[in-house]
This record gives C-alpha cells, structure tokens and sequence, in this order.
C-alpha cells in the first residue's frame, strides 16, 4: 500500500456542499438569484414541490428526502460503478413522501443535487467551471478539483470498508478498483453538487477557512449564511446548520464548516474563528469519525480551555 502523505488527495463528500453554497451565494450577491426565490420555474425537469426556495435548498429545509437514502439506488450505482449519471436519472431516486417545505430539518444530498442543476441553469455552465473559476483558482487550491468533470490534480487514494475476518477481526477490502473518480464514476456523478470534490488536507483546510473565515462573500452575505443557524435551530436539526455550513462545536469551541461522508472516505473539515486555527482529517474509510481524531490534535495545538467562563461554552458565537 502506498503511504499517506500531505499530497494524498481524498474525496471531500459532503465537504462539497460548502463550495457549491458558496457559489450560489455568489449569484445571489450578484443579483442572479435571491434565497426567498422558488425554485421550480428554474427546474421544470424536476418535480418538486412549487414553494421550496433557494434558502431551503441551502439549509436542508425543503423536506425533500435523501436519494442516497433509496436501496434501489445503491443497487444500480454499484452495478456499474463506471456509468457516467446525469441529475435526472439520480432525481428519479428521491422518495415520493415529501413533507411540506419549510416543517422540518432534513439534512438531504437531494438539495445540492439540485443547487448543482440551478447553477447551471442560472449560468449555463456545469457547476464544476463556476466552482474552477470562482473558488479553486482565485484561492489557489492547486491540489483542488471536480471530480468525473476535471482530471486528477494530486495523486489520489482508495476507498476502503472494514468487512469481518476470523477471530472478530476487522480487515479493509477496497470499495472499488482503482479509478481517476474517488470512490468511484457512478456515486460521484450522481452525488454532483451534494459531493463531488476532491482534494489535499491541506487544500482542503484552506478552502474551509477562506468560505469560513470570509475570503470568499461579502461581509453581509456572510453575515446572512451564519444567521441561518438561528432561522433552523426553530426546527431542531441533527446539527446546527446555515446557508451550506455546519456551525459545530469542536474540541469545545466554536468552529464551523462541514463533515462528509461517502463509501469508503469520512471527513471532518473546520475553522475555529476566535483561534485563527483551521483543521481538515480526510481519511479513507468509513467506519470511524475522524472529529476523535480532530479533537485530540486541537488538544494538542491549543491552550487548555479555561474550566468555566464564556470561552468555554461551545455554544458562544463570536
């Protein structure tokens, strides 16, 4: 097995979502689009209900379910892994059952699926040129691309599950052959813009601390996004989310950015704005949650918290 290095590119998962947010929130401060806008007139190709919003896509309060969620999907994806998907051919995987938008908090790979499918159409570009253009080459994140739309940019890994050998042991076998698309072609282009990114650690923690940290949207734009976290706490979410961010507590301090998931990689991407300290685990697995390990080298990199006070409350926004 090849070792691991700084240069070694993972699939980012989820960790995607933010430069697809990211891109959106770039049209509507350009006046393209706007959050409270309905969404179906742009899509006619997607059946959805007539009332779900930009900003809804965004937070994951749209109430349309997760495809990924469907076993018949995951039967065809590894059917061929090879096959190139278009968004329709995913779209026909999204549950029937769809609560009314704007009830509830459903964290849903469906929303950036169709973010994805309004970029092009608000731009006619693919989303992987607007994320090129906009993100990857202005921040210079050289060992950044998008994945099945752009060649390798770094030299990438295999994705592993743990299966069950004698004795109770665990041993890792590879999710698939080794392709130019990490995990492989079919998940990728069905995922779009919900996960389609690749990249270093190191590439990975500089694009989560300049979307983060400011670099990348206007101050009121910015402003607007982490707001967010308030207008769905109403809701009570698995986790504290904004427009396209997860504002989580790491290591007992405020952080923000993403965490992603795919098979065979877990990731945990985020930036601690009263630190000034970023940090991004990507690993090729999917088994363990890499925050264990973010947490312990946070431990290692910053001063104890204090025992009480302000400072101490994960919870205290900056």
């Amino acid at each position: 097995a090849d070792p691991m290095t700084t240069g070694t590119a993972f699939a980012l998962a989820s960790v995607s979502k933010t430069a697809t947010a990211a891109v959106v929130l770039q049209l509507v401060e350009e006046g393209r689009l706007s959050l409270d806008q309905q969404v179906a007139p742009l899509l006619p190709a997607f059946d959805m209900h007539p009332k779900i919003t930009v900003r809804q896509l965004l937070d994951h309060t749209s109430g349309l379910p997760d495809f990924f969620l469907s076993a018949k999907i995951d039967r065809q994806l590894r059917k061929d892994k090879s096959a190139t998907w278009t968004a329709e051919q995913t779209w026909a995987y999204v549950p029937d059952k769809r609560p009314k938008p704007g009830r509830f908090w459903i964290y849903s790979n469906s929303n950036y699926l169709l973010l994805g499918e309004l970029v092009r159409a608000v731009t006619g570009r693919p989303l992987a040129e607007e994320v090129r253009e906009r993100l990857l080459d202005p921040l210079e994140l050289e060992s950044a691309w998008f994945q099945a739309e752009e060649d390798p940019r770094a030299k990438d890994t295999v994705a592993y599950r743990l299966v069950a050998a004698s004795g109770g042991a665990l041993r890792p076998v590879p999710v698939a052959r080794k392709s130019d698309v990490m995990p492989f072609r079919s998940v990728i282009t069905a995922a779009g813009g919900a996960g389609s990114l690749a990249a270093t650690a190191e590439d990975a923690a500089r694009w989560i601390q300049a979307f983060a940290g400011g670099d990348v949207l206007t101050p009121a734009m910015q402003r607007e996004m982490l707001a967010d976290v308030a207008r769905t706490s109403a809701l009570k979410p698995r986790l504290p989310y904004g427009l396209g961010i997860q504002a989580l507590p790491i290591a007992g301090r405020y952080a923000l950015g993403h965490s992603g998931r795919f098979l065979g990689f877990r990731n945990v991407v985020r930036y601690l704005p009263a630190e000034g300290v970023t940090i991004a685990v990507l690993t090729n697995q999917g088994a363990k949650d890499p925050t264990r390990i973010a947490e312990s080298l946070l431990k290692i990199v910053l001063p104890p918290l204090p025992a009480a006070g302000p400072s101490a409350s994960p919870s205290a926004a900056p």
